[in-house]
C-alpha cells in the first residue's frame, strides 16, 4: 500500500508539535519527492552513505533525526550539500527531519525510547516548558552500581560508555538527554540525581562531574539517538500499512 506524502507530513506535525520548540533547523518536510510513500527508510543522519543505501532500498521517503539547513551553516547549495540534495531530487526521495521534537516526544522520542531500552522510568522533564532545551529526570527500575550500569550500556548500545565516577555507590536516580547535551549535567546536578547520561562529553564536563560528585556517562551521540526514529517509522508503518526499514550508518561519536 501507499500513503500520500501530505498525509504523513500532517500526521507528524500533529504528533510531534514542532511549533512548540525553538530549534536550530526546520522540522518537517525538508525536501519534497514523489507524492506517495510506499517504502519509508529511517536513519539517524541524512549523510551521503545513508542516502545511497536508501536509494538501493528503493525508498520513497527517508525520515531522520539530523537533516539539513542548520542554523549558522552556509546557505549555498554547493559541494557535499549539493551532492546529497542532488541524489534525493534525482531519485524523487522526500526528506523528513525532526530534531528537538523527536528528542522530546513522550512516547516516540529519543529520550523516551532510550529510557525504555535501559529500564529507566521517567518522572519529570529536565527543562519544563523550555522551548530550546530537552531532557528528562527519572529513576532506575533496579538501582545499580556504576559498573553494572556501564555494563548495561555496553550490552544495550553495543559500545563502551565513557564514565566519570560520582559519589553514589548505588545509582537509583538519573537524568538523561541523548546527543550533544553534556552541558545539561549542571541542570541534572541541580535536580539532585545520582547520575547523568548523555551522548557526548566535553572537556569541562569531566571537571564539573568530579567536583559535583555526580556520575556522568557519555554513551555516544549516534548510539543514543538510534531509537526514536525507529519507533516513529514503526508507528507510520503500522498506521498506514507501508514498508519500513531502519538503516544504521555507524558513527563512533
Amino acid at each position: 500500500m501507499s500513503i500520500s506524502l501530505d498525509v504523513v507530513v500532517q500526521d507528524l506535525y500533529n504528533l510531534l508539535r514542532p511549533d512548540d520548540f525553538r530549534d536550530y533547523c526546520p522540522n518537517g518536510l525538508q525536501i519534497e519527492g514523489r507524492p506517495a510513500i510506499n517504502r519509508l527508510v529511517t536513519g539517524v543522519t541524512a549523510s551521503q552513505a545513508f542516502i545511497d543505501a536508501a536509494i538501493l532500498e528503493k525508498a520513497d521517503a527517508i525520515l531522520v533525526h539530523h537533516g539539513y539547513f542548520w542554523q549558522g551553516e552556509k546557505a549555498e547549495i554547493t559541494g557535499i550539500k549539493k551532492q546529497r540534495i542532488k541524489a534525493l531530487l534525482q531519485n524523487e526521495i522526500s526528506l523528513l527531519a525532526y530534531h528537538l521534537p523527536l528528542d522530546a516526544h513522550p512516547k516516540y522520542g529519543n529520550n523516551a525510547q532510550l529510557g525504555s531500552l535501559l529500564d529507566f522510568k521517567i518522572i519529570d522533564e529536565l527543562y519544563p516548558k523550555h522551548k530550546s532545551k530537552v531532557g528528562v529526570i527519572g529513576e532506575l527500575v533496579k538501582p545499580s552500581s556504576a559498573l553494572e550500569l556501564k555494563k548495561q550500556l555496553r550490552a544495550k548500545l553495543n559500545r563502551e560508555a565513557f564514565h566519570v565516577p560520582g559519589r553514589a555507590e548505588k545509582i537509583s536516580s538519573i537524568a538523561w538527554c541523548t546527543g550533544s547535551a553534556q552541558h545539561s549535567i549542571e541542570r541534572a546536578h541541580e535536580a539532585g540525581v545520582d547520575a547523568y547520561l548523555s551522548g557526548e562529553v566535553s572537556e569541562q564536563t569531566v571537571h564539573f562531574a568530579r567536583e559535583a560528585g555526580i556520575h556522568f556517562f557519555a554513551a555516544g551521540h549516534h548510539a543514543t539517538e538510534r531509537y526514536g526514529v525507529q519507533a516513529l517509522g514503526r508507528y507510520l508503518a503500522e498506521k498506514y500499512s507501508i514498508d519500513h526499514m531502519f538503516i544504521d550508518i555507524d558513527n563512533p561519536v
